[in-house]
């Protein structure tokens, strides 16, 4: 069985029913958890309202970099995370590829969600791209020794892979990587440690191939398994059944099946 890792569920352009749909088919394709991450503090409650009558739907809760207007205080992000339903912080993270221009709040947001991890003793789900070294030394600055994450979607090098393990984070691999291009990807995915690996969707972006160029979903989380099983010369229901325990050791999600 597999689990999807990080999905935007409520992102998704369905109406509820066709919502319901496509959790079905994913459940049919032996996806067994869902975790539907927020990226906006804004558009958090819809969120929950999107994905409450699901049980096997976990839910974050944070501020994704490229979602700075809808910033908020310490304060205010530490009472929406205080909330048993809530499983980890964030997305958070820097991304200075798409907008340096926010760079000063990207970094004043990310500390302050690194230091509500601490406080609840819940992990942090990192997006990075073009900030490897300000991800990395934010993280060694501020992170409380117990806190632990995910660095999700990841396209970074293995030197920054390598830095995030030792820090107890895990890594995890969207689509991208079943994507012709992604050599460099494909080899990062050789060396990393099966104990510290997840897969995701990012749905609705990013599908991968067959499907690339189509709306993502949960569902296509088995073609991301069977294409890094595949990679990494294990089995399918190998590298189903490590990713899986993996992603219930670090969000701490009760096993619904």
């Amino acid at each position: 069985m597999f689990v999807d890792s990080h999905c935007h569920l409520d992102r998704l352009d369905k109406s509820p029913e066709e919502l319901a749909e496509v959790i079905k088919f994913a459940r049919n394709r032996g996806v067994e958890h869902f975790l539907c991450v927020c990226v906006s503090v804004t558009d958090y409650p819809q969120m929950l309202d999107t994905v409450k009558h699901f049980a096997d739907v976990s839910v974050s809760c944070g501020v994704h970099p490229l979602h700075q207007e809808d910033a908020c205080s310490y304060e205010d992000l530490l009472a929406m995370a205080d909330n048993k339903d809530v499983v980890a912080i964030g997305e958070t993270g820097l991304d200075y590829f798409y907008s340096p221009d926010t760079k000063a709040v990207q970094l004043t947001s990310f500390i302050d969600h690194i230091k509500v991890a601490n406080a609840l003793k819940k992990p942090l789900i990192i997006h990075t791209r073009g900030a490897k070294e300000d991800t990395i030394a934010l993280l060694q600055q501020y992170k409380a020794p117990e806190t632990k994450g995910v660095l999700h979607c990841f396209t970074e090098d293995w030197d920054m892979a390598k830095a995030a393990i030792e820090l107890g984070f895990y890594i995890s691999i969207s689509g991208i990587v079943t994507f012709k291009k992604a050599l460099e990807l494909q080899d990062v995915v050789k060396h990393i440690p099966i104990e510290k690996l997840l897969i995701e969707t990012d749905s609705p972006w990013l599908a991968p191939v067959p499907y690339r160029g189509k709306q993502n979903q949960p569902g296509y989380v088995r073609e991301v398994g069977e294409f890094i099983a595949q990679l990494k010369g294990l089995s399918v229901a190998e590298l189903a059944q490590a990713t899986t325990q993996n992603f219930y050791d670090l969000f701490a999600v009760k096993r619904t099946n």
